[in-house]
């Protein structure tokens, strides 16, 4: 589903990009102090924004938009910081899912391709990301 979601994206605007992607779906991203935070995802009145902490790399950066997008899309009526302050119902799902949705749109199948021959500990260090993701996005790339 998740895939399916992404090529559909990327055919239709042409890139991979997260910044470009909420660009062309009218979503505004928003630089600004958030502290501890990395970012979040909000639609007030109506209005998708997400909010990326300006202090994080550039790196990292792209990482949360792309992450947030995943929540934009995936789960457009979803408040994560309401469902964890007011309710019990665990938002793990919600976040697991945007981060296969990021892990997807940055690291397309022929990055996966280009380096099969490489170890996840070395993907991990020349892409960036943690294992864990690089690991996540190794298990949805062979399992179709």
């Amino acid at each position: 589903m998740i895939r399916d979601i992404i090529l559909k994206l990327t055919k239709k605007y042409g890139t991979y990009d997260p910044f470009e992607l909420a660009d062309a779906l009218k979503i505004s991203v928003i630089y600004e102090e958030l502290g501890s935070i990395k970012g979040y995802y909000n639609k007030p009145l109506r209005m998708k924004q997400i909010h990326i902490n300006h202090n994080l790399n550039e790196h990292m950066q792209r990482f949360t938009c792309a992450h947030e997008l995943g929540h934009a899309i995936l789960h457009p009526n979803a408040s994560t910081p309401f469902l964890r302050s007011k309710t019990f119902l665990s938002i793990d799902k919600l976040e697991i899912e945007a981060n296969q949705f990021a892990i997807e749109l940055l690291i397309p199948d022929q990055i996966i391709l280009e380096n099969s021959n490489l170890t996840i500990e070395y993907l991990s260090r020349l892409l960036g990301y943690e294992q864990a993701l690089i690991e996540l996005r190794l298990k949805s790339y062979y399992k179709t």
